[in-house]
């Protein structure tokens, strides 16, 4: 893994230590799949779904983006999905806070969006 790369994600908060374990310390392999999160579509799911009042599939791609982004120690991405999980998580549409949900959404996408660029400038 090249140092630099490894060095911006944990400045901005990932648990690369905890990630490469979970990788069996292989490094290589590590940014294999940490490279793929590129292409993860799941923040734009929550975006479309709640733009169309979809509440359930906006909780769904939530959920997907908070098992990948734990499992690839982008712990600042795990943090913003399981609020919006959790705002989300078994609520009929009247009873979402809307803009809580706008807020959280708005911050993770800040957050998708600083680690996407940095994985694009290693990919």
């Amino acid at each position: 893994m090249d140092e630099q790369f490894e060095k911006e994600l944990r400045e901005n908060g990932a648990g690369v230590d905890v990630a490469i374990n979970r990788f069996m310390g292989n490094k290589g392999l590590y940014q294999k799949f940490l490279l793929k999160f590129k292409d993860d579509r799941s923040y734009e799911g929550i975006v479309e779904n709640l733009n169309g009042g979809n509440y359930e599939g906006a909780f769904n791609s939530a959920h997907t983006l908070k098992g990948v982004s734990a499992n690839l120690g982008l712990d600042p991405i795990y943090k913003g999905a399981c609020e919006i999980t959790e705002l989300l998580r078994g609520k009929a549409p009247e009873e979402v806070e809307k803009e809580k949900v706008e807020a959280a959404v708005e911050e993770l996408g800040k957050v998708s969006r600083l680690f996407r660029e940095m994985i694009m400038k290693y990919a």
